[in-house]
Formats: C-alpha cells, sequence, structure tokens
C-alpha cells in the first residue's frame, strides 16, 4: 500500500480480511495473500502501539495517596 494507514484504518481492513478468510470460500492463493497482507497490518498496528505506550503518562500514588503523573523518559 503506497500511503500508510492509521491505527483505525488498519483495524477496519483487519476485521475486512477476517470476516472474507472465515468465509472459507476463497482460492487459496487469495487466502495466502489475504494472509500475508493481516500479519504486516497486525505489526504495523503492534509498532503504532508500542509507539503510543511510549507517550502514555504513568500513574503513581504521590505522598498524599492521590494519583500523581509522571512523563515516560525518553528512550532516544
Amino acid at each position: 500500500m503506497a500511503e500508510k494507514m492509521s491505527f483505525e484504518q488498519s483495524l477496519q481492513r483487519l476485521d475486512e480480511i477476517v470476516r472474507h478468510l472465515e468465509k472459507g470460500d476463497l482460492p487459496l492463493s487469495d487466502s495466502l495473500a489475504l494472509f500475508e497482507e493481516g500479519t504486516g497490518l497486525l505489526a504495523s498496528c503492534s509498532k503504532m502501539l508500542e509507539s503510543a505506550e511510549q507517550k502514555v503518562v504513568k500513574l503513581r500514588k504521590g505522598a498524599d495517596r492521590q494519583p500523581e503523573e509522571l512523563p515516560f523518559e525518553d528512550e532516544a
């Protein structure tokens, strides 16, 4: 695919692929092509999730026992 898909678009495409594969009416070559596309999308989604996770704020209890927000440390 020429353009990079968003996480949501990738999930939507994965859902379409699963529905097609679950029908079981595709020729083997088409099923394999869809499976290959799906594994690529899955890897892409995992990478996007890891990237997003690094931007998330950690929570911990402060001295007053209330949550305190701390940014993740940069791993660059």
